[in-house]
């Protein structure tokens, strides 16, 4: 075109050369800018997706990272709390044990102690509410008989059941009193004991593992002497006076229980089997056959239950089978929180026990509708009879001695229950509980392929088959401290589990770090300028350049001359 510059072929080539360079410059110059040789498709389009697809991967796994560090959190928090649990399961394996101790040692001997010290007395009938010829009489049961109730025979000469009758004659010192309660009427092997303690005083226990009782009988024979003599020798506070039915003068006397709860005889049906809870009451045996029962076939035919010396609570027994018998116990509000009764399907026995440190005596009593109606279920020492209709017969019991502590260890195996279960709710981690039932999946690559479950287990106490507390018989706490052991090793094996897991998912955790390292770095060499390099190559295209302006000068220097023919 008319237009166009002529340039000769020399400049053209100069010119074509510098921008070349001017190019390369520019391209050099972005890669020290950016850092990298590859900044787009255009750049190289097989390092550049390369690249991009290994950054990808990396970028996937590095939010897969964040999933498996939570992860870890979450097994912490676990292995924190099954610490605490294995803490207060073995808190509650030691109040079982004690429990067991507690009630092995108080199952062992029924003892009455008094509260006056009696030591130094050398004339018991100067003692003021004893007087001469006032007697105590002693019965204790046999368990060994097998007639269910039996006591011990104290007179084996004569024909007959007699007790251990101690009366307190004009100068007779209490130490004299003591050695004739321990003579035992000369019985061979003795099965009843007495002797002041430390305090000085007066302690009367069974030996022979059976209940014991003790009558507080005076010569003026009215209910107010016979608690003057209980008085006199300290039990006061223990012994009641016990309605007799209308079978005669009324009774002041306190029963010492070697259980510390009350057990009834084995039950059973009158055909020979063992008793179920729909059995009627009045239709009861022993283990022999006998009806242990009579004429409970009215509605004024009432069983009554009072706790330490309170206002009984009565309730009919005509119609009542053993599980209303033990339901009306445990839903009156006036005992349920003080007593529990309970039906041992295995043995067939009645208990009532005490869930509250502060009992320590129960009174059970039976009215009948009709003269000579009967209860005898084997609850203390009597056969509960009724000589004039409507008259109650009642019986004052003391617990064994372990009662109080076993309620009051009771109270305290509950209330570990409780805390294992408050703190299995207080467990988990953002919303996953291992400890009540969540499960926890934990991903190791972008696909998801590739991963571990670490199973929940639940932990309360249900969870880990721990009953609730039933300390009132030896059976009961051998099995509260067998379930607690299973869970002691439940949760261990758990606890090893975990440990596992998190070994597991940390070795993956520092495997995945790396693997995006590598990707990282792979992708890096793709794209990656060499900062040296190419700053070389600036300095070396910077000096192409200014070595291509010199050139270009050169070749115009032949048009140049022309300009001096003008």
């Amino acid at each position: 075109m008319s237009s166009d510059v002529v340039l000769t072929a020399a400049l053209r080539n100069n010119l074509l050369s510098l921008q070349n360079t001017q190019n390369l410059i520019d391209k050099t110059q972005l890669r020290l800018a950016t850092g990298l040789k590859v900044n787009s498709a255009l750049d190289n389009a097989q390092n550049f997706f390369a690249a991009q697809s290994l950054s990808n991967r990396a970028g996937d796994l590095s939010r897969l990272l964040d999933g498996i560090g939570q992860s870890i959190q979450t097994i912490k928090a676990a292995d924190n709390a099954v610490s605490s649990l294995l803490n207060l399961v073995e808190q509650a394996d030691s109040v079982a044990t004690q429990a067991r101790d507690a009630l092995a040692g108080g199952s062992t001997e029924a003892i009455v102690t008094g509260n006056r010290d009696l030591s130094g007395v050398t004339n018991v009938a100067a003692v003021n509410g004893i007087a001469n010829g006032d007697t105590i009489v002693i019965s204790v049961t046999d368990p060994d008989s097998t007639t269910a109730g039996a006591l011990v025979d104290f007179d084996t000469v004569n024909g007959g059941q007699q007790d251990l009758t101690i009366t307190f004659n004009t100068n007779d010192s209490i130490e004299q009193i003591i050695a004739e309660i321990n003579d035992n009427n000369n019985l061979t092997e003795r099965k009843v004991e007495a002797r002041l303690d430390d305090s000085g005083n007066l302690e009367i226990k069974s030996l022979n593992g059976g209940d014991v009782r003790i009558n507080f009988v005076t010569a003026a024979a009215t209910d107010a002497a016979n608690l003057g003599l209980a008085q006199a020798l300290g039990f006061g506070d223990q012994a009641l006076i016990r309605a007799d039915g209308g079978n005669g003068t009324n009774n002041v006397e306190v029963t010492a229980l070697g259980s510390p709860s009350l057990t009834s005889f084995a039950l059973y049906e009158a055909s020979g089997d063992l008793a179920e809870r729909s059995d009627l009451i009045s239709a009861l045996t022993d283990s022999a056959g006998t009806a242990l029962n009579t004429g409970i076939n009215n509605a004024g035919d009432t069983f009554s239950i009072g706790i330490n010396g309170g206002t009984a609570v009565s309730f009919t027994l005509n119609a009542a089978t053993i599980q209303s018998f033990i339901d009306t116990i445990n839903t009156n509000t006036s005992l349920n929180e003080l007593v529990e009764a309970t039906f041992n399907d295995e043995t067939g026995e009645i208990t009532i026990r005490a869930v509250d440190a502060s009992v320590q005596t129960v009174q059970i009593g039976f009215t009948g509708n009709a003269a000579n109606d009967a209860l005898n279920i084997g609850f203390g020492t009597h056969s509960l009879v009724t000589g004039t209709a409507a008259n109650a017969q009642i019986e004052n019991l003391l617990l064994g001695s372990a009662a109080g502590e076993l309620a009051t260890l009771e109270e305290e195996y509950t209330n570990i229950l409780e805390q294992i279960d408050a703190l299995v709710g207080d467990a988990g981690y953002r919303g996953t509980n291992l400890l009540n039932g969540d499960d926890l999946t934990t991903f190791f690559n972008e696909d998801r392929s590739s991963s571990l479950v670490t199973e929940g287990v639940t932990f309360t106490s249900s969870g880990l088959g721990i009953s609730a507390a039933n300390f009132g018989r030896i059976e009961s706490v051998d099995q509260a401290i067998e379930e607690i052991r299973l869970a002691t090793d439940t949760v261990r094996q758990f606890g090893n589990s975990i440990a596992n897991d998190l070994a597991i998912i940390q070795t993956r955790e520092d495997f995945t770090k790396n693997t995006i390292n590598n990707l990282e770095e792979g992708a890096d060499k793709l794209t990656v300028a060499d900062q040296n390099e190419e700053g070389a190559n600036l300095l070396a295209l910077q000096t192409r350049q200014t070595l291509g302006v010199t050139s270009l000068a050169l070749a115009s220097q032949s048009q140049q001359a022309v300009l001096r023919l003008f």
